[in-house]
């Protein structure tokens, strides 16, 4: 990685603004996964040795720029203080008095969170004032926040502006696992797509052609490939102005030789509901009306596991039905296992697919789970992210 990183950088005695993403599920009063902040631990229990001055700040859910109860970060501070084993101050403020004076009184070593940088509207809209009055706290800016860098907002992007900025260890490793993988990516080199929509995954895709010698696509988007190929679909989500891009994909796997493969049968469902009435249709039966595919079937299973067995680098991203409903999990949980039996690289690109495998217990048997869903599509993708480019390069901070 060509970024520099806290270890490039003296941090003793120094006041560091960490933008760490610790955007996490919470259900009464509760964290209930706590992986975000874990992966944050390493830059955290770094700085801490080296005697900095910690000022951490996250967002949590979508608060709209404005005080929300529901989106506090005080069940976060609990979780973490749990994590550390030593305090974490946390205040109800975002910017501000309250802030400054907490800042005033730290010494190194201590741990400061701020409440969630969405209570700010000009978080968002990357308002300079707002990460100036930031800036005016610290003296060096860490972006651990890998979840976030897809994001141009005040505390990815716009503090980078006004102190020097480097990445944390966390933000370190994504990059250079991603990077890596799509590189030097060692082969049979297989890609697995699905979540919801052909659109949202159409530029990786294309990318990801270039690269791979195998693309296995499942999921809702499956449905529109499926529909382009002339099969009928029913009731199930179909994104009719996308048809004519999957015919090009399809066009374009074949004449580069990858092999790209779709569903064979499917678990499809009268209703979107767990307690549906449901039974598996080969593709060339078409999905009745009415109905709608949830659930990738058995046989798209097999074969997606043959696919993957002897693979040597696998990439996956997106969920191949709705698993949160357990009669149509099966597919994900074909996957998830079937990746962790890869000997060599996997690699799942967070958001849902990040869920499925920490909800199955199998996160541990993965070479990388990353914590950003956007942002590692969009890094698949090959864009670029502001908060990654507005980091310092390590050759500036050596010379």
């Amino acid at each position: 990685m060509d970024k520099a990183t806290i270890r490039d950088v003296e941090v003793q005695g120094k006041r560091v603004f960490v933008r760490v993403d610790f955007n996490v599920p919470i259900e009464d009063g509760r964290v209930v996964d706590d992986g975000r902040i874990r992966a944050a631990l390493p830059t955290i229990e770094y700085l801490i040795r080296g005697g900095a001055r910690l000022i951490l700040a996250s967002h949590l859910g979508r608060p709209k720029g404005r005080v929300d109860e529901r989106y506090r970060l005080d069940p976060v501070a609990r979780r973490l203080r749990e994590l550390l084993g030593r305090p974490v101050h946390k205040v109800d403020a975002v910017v501000g008095p309250e802030v400054e004076q907490a800042v005033a009184g730290m010494g190194p070593g201590d741990v400061l969170l701020l409440e969630n940088v969405r209570f700010e509207p000009g978080e968002e809209k990357n308002d300079p004032a707002l990460a100036r009055a930031w800036a005016g706290l610290a003296d060096l800016y860490v972006n651990d926040a890998f979840g976030a860098a897809h994001r141009a907002h005040a505390s990815t992007a716009g503090l980078a502006q006004f102190l020097p900025a480097v990445a944390g260890l966390l933000m370190e490793r994504e990059l250079t696992v991603l990077a890596r993988a799509l590189s030097h990516p060692e082969h049979p080199f297989a890609a697995v797509l699905g979540g919801a929509k052909v659109s949202d995954k159409i530029g990786v895709v294309a990318r990801l052609l270039e690269k791979v010698d195998r693309l296995l696509i499942g999921g809702g988007m499956a449905n529109t490939f499926l529909a382009a190929r002339g099969y009928r679909m029913g009731s199930s989500s179909v994104e009719e102005d996308r048809l004519e891009t999957a015919r090009e994909t399809l066009r374009a796997a074949e004449g580069r030789g990858t092999a790209l493969l779709l569903p064979v049968d499917l678990v499809i469902a009268d209703r979107f509901s767990a307690d549906a009435q449901r039974r598996t249709v080969r593709v060339e039966a078409g999905v009745p009306e009415g109905w709608m595919a949830l659930d990738i079937g058995p046989e798209t299973v097999e074969r997606f596991r043959a696919m993957l067995a002897d693979a040597h680098t696998v990439i996956w991203n997106g969920p191949m039905g709705v698993f949160e409903m357990e009669p149509f999990a099966a597919g994900t949980l074909a996957v998830a296992q079937a990746m962790a039996g890869v000997k060599g690289t996997t690699i799942v690109g967070g958001g849902d697919s990040a869920a499925a495998v920490t909800k199955m217990g199998l996160a541990e048997r993965m070479t990388h789970v990353s914590t950003g869903g956007g942002a590692s599509l969009e890094f698949l993708e090959g864009r670029v992210l502001p908060g990654v480019a507005a980091l310092l390069d390590r050759e500036a901070v050596q010379r």
